[in-house]
């Protein structure tokens, strides 16, 4: 009997000034879709959104117990968020395009990776790259 992959178990959770029109930014930029969405007009409580089997959170930043532990988006340094994709051409492309502020252009990795890294609209760190660690191989 094959083994059922186990779902995901780390979801990275980012807050923004502005979740709502980030929600949108994110799907056109990145090509993230909405799984789950709860908030009030403009206030994103919690987000899911879903990119193939990985999945990220997001909401409002607010000033409670945990928005003080996480602090607000920008470049207070230490956050970053690594996707895996087959073409990071064609990533590097819809996020330009989307208006990303590109930080690091395509470059050949010599352990065989093609990266960019780019920040979203708030200062968040994202990179891109063709590089797959796969959790079920042997380092």
């Amino acid at each position: 009997m094959p083994a059922i992959p186990e779902a995901p178990r780390l979801y990275p959770a980012l807050r923004y000034k502005n979740a709502a029109r980030m929600i949108d930014w994110l799907g056109e930029a990145f090509g993230f879709s909405v799984r789950a969405r709860y908030g009030e007009g403009d206030v994103v409580h919690h987000a899911e959104l879903v990119f193939g089997s990985s999945m990220i959170m997001l909401g409002t930043v607010r000033d409670d117990d945990y928005g003080k532990m996480v602090g607000e988006p920008g470049s207070g340094g230490g956050k970053s968020i690594y996707i895996a994709v087959d073409d990071a051409d064609a990533a590097y492309a819809k996020a330009r395009k989307a208006g990303a502020t590109i930080i690091q252009e395509l470059t050949n990795r010599d352990y065989g990776s093609r990266e960019f890294i780019c920040r979203d609209p708030e200062g968040n760190v994202w990179s891109f790259g063709t590089y797959w660690p796969k959790a079920d191989e042997k380092a």
